[in-house]
């Protein structure tokens, strides 16, 4: 008894010396992970045309890129950005066609409930696209 006693006292001067414990990241630990579906059409490339599977936290599903896509998305996340929100009605975009892809994003990614649609249509949507690769395919020949 005396040395469960001395054991203590021990243990809890150690505790005491070394300082208290940095915060556990609960947040992250609490948070689900990252899961897209990735549903492509018209994409000129019969093996692009299906959909597709990504969970990122850990990296999983079947998407042909699924560490570039992840470490992307990731990006956004630091970044404080939203890949998947839609273009501004004010903003001006170039009247230019790139092709007839789509692309529709369901899921959740960073803690939000995400279904967002992707097209070539103009100046603003492609760079929209764009700037989700290798999320999305590269739209450039």
């Amino acid at each position: 008894m005396l040395r469960l006693a001395a054991f203590a006292a021990t243990s809890a001067l150690a505790a005491a010396v070394a300082g208290p414990l940095p915060p556990l990241p609960l947040g992250r630990l609490l948070a689900t992970p990252d899961r897209l579906t990735i549903a492509m059409a018209d994409t000129g490339n019969r093996q692009l045309d299906r959909e597709y599977r990504l969970e990122c936290g850990p990296v999983g599903g079947d998407h042909p890129e699924a560490e570039g896509a992840c470490a992307r998305l990731d990006q956004f996340a630091r970044e404080g950005k939203d890949p998947f929100a839609p273009v501004s009605k004010r903003q001006i975009c170039t009247m230019q066609h790139g092709g007839p892809a789509t692309a529709r994003i369901t899921g959740t990614w960073n803690g939000h409930k995400v279904d967002a649609t992707f097209r070539r249509t103009d100046g603003c949507e492609i760079r929209r696209w764009d700037e989700l690769e290798p999320l999305l395919p590269s739209g450039r020949s």
